[in-house]
This record gives structure tokens, sequence and C-alpha cells, in this order.
């Protein structure tokens, strides 16, 4: 499916356009996607608007069976759309399953979160008034996803918006709609009326989700994707005084403790630093390992990082894909080669595929990186681990904090109260200890400071896509 997706139907573009979509792992073009405009983006909203009334009433466990079985279906056609996935995003096949997986998974827990309907009710202090407390939808939703997880960071917003009553209108990455075309076609078969889910592809993203903001039937935005360009549309959201949630951009750090056990840190490490080729917003990107196991860490992960198989997801059963495009090639290739420029040096490396003409940067272990360096203060967003040394608690806890970003962060430590005490003080939404993953759609995701706003997941993500309503009832 190419086209865009709009009151239940394909269709192209009002314009004719289209624009290509990219395999990242050869450059070569693998489909052409209809390109949205500013018309299809009002078309798209009207459809959403229409069909809200008759979703908003309909019954909670109504809006739950289609939620699940749009889960079963995801699983069922795993294979298909984690090939889907690996084509338009350049993920391993590995990873693009997990990610079907866990995109299902928002899906079956907002089905079940859908029908958990709450609220309250009691006695004014007075007496005289019984106050009742309720939930509604917020209303149409425009969301925002980027292309580093095409299908679960739509299912992320999709799925509790569903579940609380709100009609959406998708603007997916231009690097990626072919996922969020199949999703939308997935809950239509599972029930989703028509108007529910609008999916609108665009090489022209900023005028169009910009054209949404500005239409007051547009009552939420959900958004994932860069600092940046979430400062840019809560001053458009700010017009309208439009519901914003916003999970933004990270810069993780990763702990090492004294006392820590290495094998399990540095298993640690391969899934918080290279899943998805380190494109993630949870990445581990700066990585403070204490003086005492410095050598005895970095000796086993460069040894682990170098046994790393880089190519097509298709070939050889990688483990590692390309970046997304050639941009991303060289903003790593810039960080790290200023790292090295100021000091660092490369202790280990993965080969990479030398004529496949794809977009591929070696997975790379740097140590002796100086504590002032920019790879530690920008997200690296791609296959580079950054290694600094600690010995003092307080220091630590300075270089963790000394960031604007406060997304997640990870630490490993034998000691669980220290771990604990330290996890408290970071400024951070979330933390692993003593594991290299923090997501699950049954905890609430985002970040402190300039890594967001709202959360994603959980009962909390549910809360996002509703208003609280309150009756004050005469009871004298």
């Amino acid at each position: 499916m190419t086209g865009l997706w709009i009151d239940g139907v394909s269709k192209p573009a009002r314009s004719g356009k289209t624009f290509d979509v990219l395999d990242p792992a050869s450059g070569r073009s693998i489909a052409s996607v209809a390109d949205g405009n500013l018309d299809d983006a009002t078309e798209a909203v009207e459809a959403a608007a229409r069909s809200f009334p008759g979703w908003s009433e309909t019954a909670p466990r109504a809006r739950s069976e289609v939620l699940q079985r749009a889960f079963q279906a995801m699983l069922d056609d795993r294979e298909d759309l984690a090939a889907l996935i690996s084509n338009e995003n350049g993920k391993s096949l590995a990873d693009a399953r997990s990610e079907v997986t866990y995109a299902a998974e928002f899906f079956r827990w907002y089905a079940e979160e859908a029908v958990r309907t709450d609220g309250d009710f009691g006695a004014s202090p007075a007496g005289s008034t019984r106050t009742i407390v309720t939930h509604r939808p917020v209303g149409v939703a425009t969301l925002v996803t980027p292309w580093n997880f095409p299908a679960a960071m739509a299912t992320r917003k999709i799925g509790p918006a569903l579940a609380a009553g709100c009609t959406v209108v998708l603007k997916p990455a231009g690097e990626t709609p072919l996922t969020a075309l199949a999703v939308a076609s997935i809950l239509t078969k599972a029930g989703a009326p028509a108007g529910v889910v609008n999916v609108v592809p665009s090489s022209s993203s900023a005028e169009v989700v910009e054209a949404m903001l500005s239409d007051p039937r547009v009552r939420k935005l959900s958004f994932t994707g860069s600092t940046r360009i979430g400062r840019m549309l809560l001053k458009q959201a700010a017009e309208r005084v439009t519901n914003c949630s916003m999970e933004l951009g990270g810069n993780a750090p990763f702990v090492v403790a004294p006392d820590a056990d290495i094998d399990a840190a540095v298993a640690g490490a391969m899934m918080a630093k290279f899943r998805n080729g380190g494109q993630a917003c949870t990445a581990a990107n700066r990585f403070f390992i204490h003086s005492d196991v410095a050598e005895q860490f970095t000796e086993e992960f460069c040894r682990r990082v170098s046994t790393l198989r880089v190519g097509s997801a298709f070939e050889n059963d990688s483990e590692i894909g390309p970046l997304i495009n050639a941009k991303a090639v060289q903003d790593v290739a810039t960080l790290v080669d200023g790292a090295v420029a100021a000091g660092a040096r490369i202790a280990g490396r993965a080969p990479v595929p030398g004529t496949s003409g794809g977009f591929f940067y070696p997975p790379t272990v740097l140590a002796d990186v100086r504590s002032d360096s920019a790879i530690l203060n920008e997200e690296i967003f791609g296959p580079v681990a950054a290694l600094a040394t600690w010995r003092d608690d307080t220091e630590l806890l300075e270089l963790i904090n000394g960031t604007a970003y406060g997304l997640a962060a990870y630490v490993y430590s034998r000691n669980l109260q220290w771990a604990v005490k330290l996890a408290e003080k970071m400024d951070a939404g979330m933390v692993g200890i003593n594991r290299g993953l923090v997501s699950d759609p049954a905890a609430p995701f985002g970040g402190l400071k300039q890594s967001g706003i709202g959360r994603e997941g959980a009962r909390e993500g549910l809360r996002e896509f509703q208003e609280t309503q309150y009756f004050s009832v005469d009871w004298s």
C-alpha cells in the first residue's frame, strides 16, 4: 500500500505527486509513496472529525476488541512486517521482529486499558453537593512519528488514542511511511471504522503538520522526534493552546560501578548501545566506567563489538544494519573524528561491507574520551560507544546531569541500594538498573528537562488522550 490512507481507503495525493522510499542498505528506491500536501492533511482532519462523535461514543468493550484483533493480526503478520521494516529502515531482521512484537503489545495493553474506565464520586466538604469526576477523549489527534521505530512509534500513540475514544491523523517520517500504512490497513481490517485512523505521508512534513495544528478541530499533538523540532511545534501549538505530548532527544549515560558484574554490564551495554544500530533516543550515549574496572570492561566490550556482523538485513544474518541516510553517516563520522582529534582512541571496531553502496558506519568503541568532548554532549544516533572513566560519586553525578536532556540512563552495580540512590538523583525519566532495556508498554515512557513532556505507555499514556471533567450535583 503506497497511497494516502484517508477515511478508510488508500488514495493518491491530490497533487498526483509521489516521493521515493530508499533502502538504506543499498541507497536504491524500494517504493514511490503518495506525497501528501496541505489539502490532503485538511481532508484527513475532516475525516477524523466526522468519525470522532461515533467512535468516542462507541462502547469501551467494542474499542477494546478492535485493538485486540489488531494485536493478533500484527503477530500473525510478524515476518512480513519485519521484512517491510528492514527494507525501509535498514535494521536487522532480529531487531525488526522484536519491534513488531513490541509494537503489537501496545495494542494489547490498550485493549485492556480501554475497558478499565475509572472516575471518582464523593461528597463535597460542605455535604450539599456530590462530585462526579470522569474522563473524556480529548478529540482529533495529530500524531507525528520518527523513522527509527516505524511500527512501535505508531502503535504507542494510536493504541491509547483509540482506547480513549480519539480519532487520529498520523504523519509518519518520510523515510519510513510503508510500515505506518501497513499498520493503518491492519487496524481497518480489525474493525476500526472509516476515518478513525488516517495516515498522510509527505515530503513536506513541516508544512503538513503546521496545517493540521492550525485546524481548530485538532485538539491533540503527540510528537516523537528531535528537541529542535519539538520546540518549533510547541510554539505552533501555543497559538491554539493545543494539548501536547512530546518525546524528544536523549543523551543516556551508562554507568559501570567498581563492583559491577562485568559480563552482565557488557551484555547490557551491547543491548543499550547497539539495538537498532544505536539509532534510538534511549540508546546509551555516554559510558562512565569506574577506573578500577575500566580496563577489564573495555577489553571485553571491544571483543564483543569486533564480532558484530554488519550488513543488509537480508544477507549473512547481520546484527547491525545501515544508518538511515548519508547525512547520518557524516554526522556520526564528524563526532568520532572530533573526539579522536581531542585525544580519544579507537579501541575497538567491527568491519563493514565494502561494496554495498549503503549507509553503513562501523560499530566503534572510543576509549579515553575527554569529559568535555562534543561526543559526550550530543546525541550520537549511531553505533558508537564513547567511554570515559570516573572515580568520585559527586563528580559522576555532575557529569550525568550536566546536559539539557533527561530521557534514559543505565546503572550496573551489585550494590542495589547504591544504584537506586544514584538513580534517584539522576535527571532521567527512566533508569535501567542492571539491565540494558527500559522500554515496556506497561511502564510510563518519557523524559525530564528537554527530553519531553508527558508519558507514553501504562495508564499515563491513556491519560494523555483524555480530558478530566467533573460534575457538581446538588444534593440538598
